[in-house]
């Protein structure tokens, strides 16, 4: 079984994507220089705006996600895993981990890549106020 959601978002000049072991997508328009885990901002949707039938197959076991981005032709992938833990409840803020932590921004656990990770030719595209980036979310068991 597999479900599909897609999340329009867009760069921002602060993106550093820097951070070793998580990256974010959030609904929040501005980002300051501190936050170096998040990639992209303006997001339509948010983990509460997410498909209910998605969001239970992410909460189940053995639940794979893959998220595949694609600004502007430049396209990168993270694969990462659900869980029966996660809450999917923060109103603007989606964190994939690469640990195993879980709270209420938390989108996905056991992350192959993070932030620091990502194409440098794809953070380069995010870091365009005005670069488009669709973000596909497909969960599969």
């Amino acid at each position: 079984m597999q479900i599909t959601e897609c999340i329009t978002a867009f760069g921002h000049k602060n993106v550093k994507a820097k951070h070793k072991t998580t990256l974010e997508i959030t609904k929040e328009k501005e980002l300051s220089i501190r936050g170096d885990c998040i990639i992209a901002v303006s997001a339509d949707k948010g983990l509460p705006d997410l498909k209910q039938e998605f969001r239970e197959l992410l909460r189940r076991e053995n639940a794979r996600l893959k998220i595949l981005m694609d600004a502007g032709g430049v396209v990168d992938v993270v694969r990462a895993f659900g869980s029966p833990m996660l809450i999917l409840s923060h109103p603007t803020d989606m964190v994939v981990r690469k640990s195993g932590y879980i709270c209420s921004r938390t989108l996905a656990i056991r992350a192959d890549k993070a932030a620091c990770d990502l194409s440098r030719a794809l953070v380069k595209k995010l870091q365009n106020p005005k670069q488009r980036v669709r973000i596909t979310l497909t969960v599969e068991v």
